[in-house]
Formats: C-alpha cells, sequence, structure tokens
C-alpha cells in the first residue's frame, strides 16, 4: 500500500471471528517476516483495523492513524524525509486459536508535498500583454534547466551558451517579441525595398509597435439571428389582450397547442398548431408500426386573458370499426396487439369575443390489429358561448375560413347541393373513392385513378372522365354567405362553366391513344371582405368559374405488354382569389402624366437632371454647389462663343 488507507474483504460467515493487525518485523539473518498469532489487536503501533461485518462478506479497512506532513524546525510527529514509512503488516482472521485467513501489507508511504502554511497575499502582478508581451522567453520551457538553442534562457550558462550560440531560435520564439517592423525608418530586414522607402517611412520608437496594442474593431451591429422559439402572446409588463382570427392558441407551457392536421403535400403533421376560430376535419392514414399517441389531454390552455382552463375529456369505444379500418394487409390472429388507440378525437372550443371559455374533447378508443390500417379522424370546431344545441348561430353572415361551401341546384325540387372534392382511400381508384366538401379558404388538390383497357373507345373515356368529374358538382349555383336563404335567388352565384377544349385530332385508329382526354377540374372561387362582425371579417364569394383541362391519354406498356390495364389519373383543385370589395378608382390623365416624372416609378428622373444644383443634393454645402453650377456654365458658354466663326474673324482682326 502506499496510501494511509487500505480496504481488503473476507469472504464468509464471520460471527465469531476474531480479526488482529499485527507488526511483521524481519529477521535480520534470513531478513523473513515472522509468522504471527492469533493473540493480537485491533491496534498495532500508528494502525488501526476496522471490520464492517455483512451477510457473507465483511470489509476489512486498515489505516494510518498518525500525521504525514514533512518536519519543520523544532517539530515533532512528523516525517524527517520524505520516504516517510515502511513497514510490514499481518492482518489475521482467527476462530478461537485456529487461523482461518492471514493477509500481508507492505507499506511504502511518502511524505505529503502539499503545502501548508501562510500564503503569501503578494499575487504576481501580470502586465497587460497589449503593452508588454507576458513571456519574454517563449523557448524556455525547462524549469531549472536550459534549453538548447535557447539563447534569452537565464539558466543557461556563458559556457553553455558558447556551444549553440551560433544557431540559436529567431523571431518571437527564440525571445525576439517585440521586432521592429517593416515601415521603422530604422528597419533594414526588408528584402525587396519599395521605391518610396525611407522616403514615406515611420519614424518611432520600439514601444510603439504593430505585433503590440490594442486593435481597432470598428463599429459593429449584433446579427440579427432568427430565433426557432415560439414567440409568446405576452410580453413583460403588459396585459394578454386575447385571440385574434387565425391567431395560434397557447398553452400554459408557452406551447402551441397541435392536433394532427394535413399539410400542402397531403400527408398529416401530427405538431400542427391550432389557428384561433379556423374550424377543419381531417383524417390520417396509420397501421401499427407508425401509430404514435398525440398532445396529453392533461395540457392547459390560455383562455386570452392570461387565465389557463382545463381540457372536459370524454372517452368512448368505438363500437364500429369497419367506418376506421381502411385495408388490412394480412389476416390478424385471435389476440389483440394493441389496445386503447386513438380513432378520432373532437375538439370543441366554445368562445366568446377574443377569448376562450371552454375546451371540451371527445375521444373514440378502439383496438387494432397487426397489419390494420387505419384512418384516424381528428376536428376542431368552434361555437359561440350563445350557441343554443350545439350549432352556432349566424352571427356573422360571411364565411368563415374552414367551413363547408354551400351550394344549391336551382333546377330540382329539392334545392340542396354539393360541392366536393376527393378523398381516396385504399388503392387511389375512383371506384372507391368517397367525397369531402369543398372548404371556404382552404385550396384543395386531390384526385383518382380510372383504369382504362388498351381496346378502350375514345369517345366513352372522355365521357366517363367527364362523368366523374362532374359527380364533384352536384350544383348550379353557390351561397354568396354562410346564411345563404334557398328562397332568395339574389343570394346565390351562378356557377359559371367552361366547356373542355377539342381539338378534334384524329388517332387514324391507333390502339391505345385518346387525344382531349378531360383529366382535370379547376375550380376557382373569388371572394372579398365585405365588412366585419365584431372585429371578424366578413367575408362573400362572388364568383365561381369551372373549367377543364385535357391530356392525351396514352397507354403505358408494361414488361412484355402482358397486362392490358392501364391507369388514367384525373384530378380536382381548389383555388380561392381574393379581390378587393370595391373596384379600385381608376386613373387620371393628371396622375398617368404625372407618373411618367416620378423618380420613384420610373428609370430616368428628368427632374434630377441637375441634381447638384438643388437643395435635395447635400453632398456639399449649398452656396459651392452654386458656385461650381455657374462656373460650369460659364465655360460651356465661353465655349460655345470661341466654337462661333465671328469669333475667329474677330480674333483675327
Amino acid at each position: 500500500m502506499s496510501g494511509p488507507r487500505v480496504n481488503s474483504f473476507f469472504l464468509g460467515n464471520s460471527s465469531g471471528v476474531n480479526f488482529s493487525i499485527i507488526l511483521s518485523p524481519r529477521d535480520e539473518e534470513t531478513g523473513e517476516l515472522q509468522l504471527g498469532n492469533c493473540s493480537g489487536s485491533k491496534r498495532a503501533g500508528d494502525w488501526h483495523l476496522d471490520v464492517t461485518p455483512g451477510i457473507n462478506t465483511s470489509k476489512v479497512t486498515v489505516s494510518l492513524t498518525r500525521a504525514l506532513e514533512l518536519c519543520l524546525p523544532n517539530a515533532t510527529e512528523c516525517c524527517p524525509s520524505p520516504l516517510c514509512m515502511v513497514e510490514a503488516l499481518q492482518v489475521l482472521a482467527c476462530r478461537g486459536s485456529v487461523m482461518l485467513a492471514q493477509l500481508l501489507i507492505q507499506a511504502e508511504i511518502f511524505a505529503n508535498s502539499s503545502f501548508k502554511g501562510n500564503v503569501s497575499e503578494n499575487a504576481t502582478i501580470i502586465p497587460n500583454q497589449a503593452f508588454k508581451p507576458l513571456g519574454s522567453c517563449p523557448c524556455n520551457l525547462t524549469a531549472g534547466a536550459c534549453d538548447v538553442r535557447c539563447c534569452c534562457d537565464l539558466e543557461c550558462t556563458p559556457d553553455l551558451q558558447q556551444l549553440f550560440s551560433g544557431s540559436c531560435f529567431t523571431g518571437v520564439f527564440g525571445g525576439d517579441v517585440n521586432p521592429p517592423f517593416d515601415q521603422l525608418c530604422s528597419s533594414q530586414s526588408m528584402e525587396c525595398t519599395p521605391e518610396w522607402f525611407p522616403f514615406l517611412c515611420v519614424q518611432s520608437s520600439l514601444d510603439n509597435t504593430p505585433f503590440l496594442g490594442y486593435f481597432y474593431h470598428g463599429s459593429t451591429s449584433t446579427p440579427k439571428v432568427p430565433s426557432f422559439k415560439i414567440p409568446l402572446q405576452t410580453s413583460p409588463g403588459k396585459p394578454f389582450t386575447g385571440y385574434t382570427e387565425g391567431d395560434p392558441i397557447i398553452t400554459e407551457e408557452d406551447e402551441y397547442f397541435t392536433v394532427p392536421q394535413q399539410s400542402m403535400a397531403g400527408q398529416c403533421v401530427g405538431n400542427a398548431p391550432v389557428a384561433y376560430l379556423h374550424n377543419f376535419d381531417v383524417k390520417c392514414l396509420t397501421n401499427l408500426e407508425s401509430y404514435k399517441e398525440g398532445l396529453p389531454h392533461d395540457v392547459r390552455i390560455n383562455t386570452g386573458t392570461a387565465d389557463f382552463i382545463q381540457q372536459n375529456v370524454v372517452y368512448r369505444t368505438i363500437t364500429d370499426r369497419g367506418k376506421f379500418i381502411t385495408e388490412s394487409e394480412s389476416l390478424h390472429a385471435s389476440e389483440v396487439l394493441c389496445q386503447n388507440v386513438t380513432f378520432a378525437e373532437h375538439y370543441k372550443f366554445i368562445w366568446k369575443d377574443k377569448n376562450i371559455e371552454q375546451l371540451n374533447v371527445t375521444v373514440f378508443l378502439g383496438s387494432l390489429y397487426d397489419g390494420e390500417i387505419l384512418t384516424q379522424r381528428f376536428t376542431v370546431e368552434f361555437l359561440s358561448l350563445r350557441s343554443t344545441n350545439g350549432e352556432e348561430p349566424f352571427e356573422n353572415p360571411g364565411y368563415q375560413a374552414g367551413k363547408p361551401v354551400r351550394a344549391a341546384n336551382m333546377n330540382a325540387s329539392d334545392p340542396l347541393g354539393s360541392l366536393n372534392i376527393w378523398q381516396p382511400a385504399g388503392r387511389g381508384l375512383c371506384a372507391s373513392a368517397t367525397y369531402r366538401p369543398v372548404l371556404f379558404g382552404v385550396d384543395s388538390y386531390s384526385g383518382c385513378i380510372l383504369e382504362v383497357d388498351i381496346n378502350e373507345d375514345c369517345s366513352l373515356l372522355r365521357g366517363n372522365a367527364t362523368e366523374k368529374l362532374n359527380a364533384l358538382i352536384q350544383a348550379t349555383h353557390i351561397g354568396k354567405r354562410d346564411n345563404s336563404s334557398y328562397s332568395d335567388v339574389n343570394d346565390w352565384v351562378e356557377i359559371i362553366r367552361l366547356d373542355p377544349f377539342s381539338s378534334n385530332v384524329s388517332t387514324g385508329g391507333l390502339k391505345g391513344i385518346c387525344p382531349d382526354i378531360p383529366a382535370n377540374l379547376n375550380i376557382r372561387i373569388i371572394f372579398a371582405k365585405v365588412g366585419a362582425v365584431q372585429g371578424i371579417p366578413q367575408q362573400q364569394i362572388l364568383a365561381v368559374q369551372i373549367s377543364y383541362s385535357t391530356v392525351l391519354w396514352q397507354f403505358q406498356c408494361g414488361l412484355g405488354c402482358k397486362n392490358t390495364l392501364s391507369f388514367l389519373p384525373i384530378t380536382a383543385s381548389v383555388q380561392f382569389i381574393e379581390v378587393p370589395a370595391q373596384p379600385p378608382i381608376p386613373v387620371t390623365r393628371y396622375q398617368k402624366i404625372y407618373a411618367e416624372f416620378d423618380c420613384n416609378q420610373n428609370d430616368v428622373c428628368w427632374p434630377q437632371l441637375l441634381y447638384p444644383l438643388t437643395r435635395f443634393y447635400t453632398g456639399e454645402p449649398y452656396s459651392q454647389c452654386l458656385a461650381k453650377g455657374l462656373l460650369l456654365a460659364f465655360l460651356v458658354l465661353l465655349a460655345a462663343i470661341m466654337s462661333n466663326p465671328w469669333f475667329s474673324k474677330l480674333w483675327n482682326r
């Protein structure tokens, strides 16, 4: 052992076992250690034995009880030399007079080298490195010895320096920490002296050197790095003023309140924030491998006035799993692999003015088997506090973002119509696709696939594609407002239909090629903001146009052309276009003429032709600009006079 304490372990039952420690002196003749007996104790000289019993293991600790400091003058109980102690110890474990175990310890302990005493308060003064180098001899790397080729090392005697005086380190590493710079007049170190030296040299002392001194950093500006933190709705010292339409709802932890929503690519995003007064109804496909739990329902949300409310959650069990299970990849076993899977979540926000009064959540749970594909549904609905029977009254007659667009069929006895887009499922075929309504303010793009035979008649294919596209629009009129009445014709706008373009191109009887197939349905809805109700914009539909885009369908032949079926994708897009509620005021003739001389709208600015002579020029005092301008005018006038023929005749006379 080399320290004042050592640990060991005794394996076995220690009940009735006596532990002792003895000093084992060596035999002077043979040098062998003398064997101990079981009559010792737990103390021997400066050593102490401590035993911690256990169940089947006992910890044995041997520790030194004396100090290990080096002796100071007139001091006792200390170490006279660095090697403080060299002793041999024996630890014995006996039961009665029978020795069960023996441990031999060879102790060589040195004195502590740490200093203990009065510390001087004279701190080392470090010079300012901007004006004086911290190390005057960087090549002095070894303390108490001479470093070869380091001529600035004070520990090198003159005799040693003579051995390497001709090969000393140069530069800063060799001790030349303040060399003369090239621009100094007394400097002769430049290999290629420029022509202007020493006419334009610097006359200065070596204390003023560019190798030292403070550096001028110039005017710096802190870069505005965009923060990735969620901006809080509150600011220090200011009360929370409530939500406005489109603001993200904030939780108690100053984070977004998220519900899975569809992205522009059609995929579901799990951490999409919920916007205030924006309703949505989305469906997301998932399976057992990719299933993830959403936001926990114990999260409290900010009401809009810096208060927080808890969600009122009701859990229900799915009775009809067929509405959510769209496809089964394999026959599942009888054992349910995952229970309490979220099939649907319905959020109802009760709001008043700019605040949220209540949040009711209904969660539908069910069981999911391995290999099944689940269609999860998430809905968010904002209801006014004054609503009755779960339906919001028409306080704002205009459309709100996320609500279905109202449609009517004025040519039928039942005027109720529909304006839909596809909701594909399974393989994405049009035969199995369902519909979902067009939501106001939400640009949408969906489609499905038609199976086409290689011997398909082109006329029948055009009719089939047109029928699939027209099935999305079961209406002749669209409601201007959300509360349009079926009995008032003025509340509706007629749908403008543009028929598909036909080029009358003949294929010459070729199979698998059909031109002018209507494959894209384009729905353009023009709306405007015509007012506001309780701070919420009132939006109204002004016109609706439907057009078709045609494509040239060609049969795609696979490997060996064994398959006689091909696919034709047909799509439908919805675009909302916002226009001003009132047409802009037409530009007058004066404004058109003035625009030609507007320097902010044109590249050529005629009013600034004499810009240095105007008051807008601030590069020089106006008096100097005027004097220079008059001098320039005088020179131009003088040149014009001297270039005249009569001036030369007058000069000759």
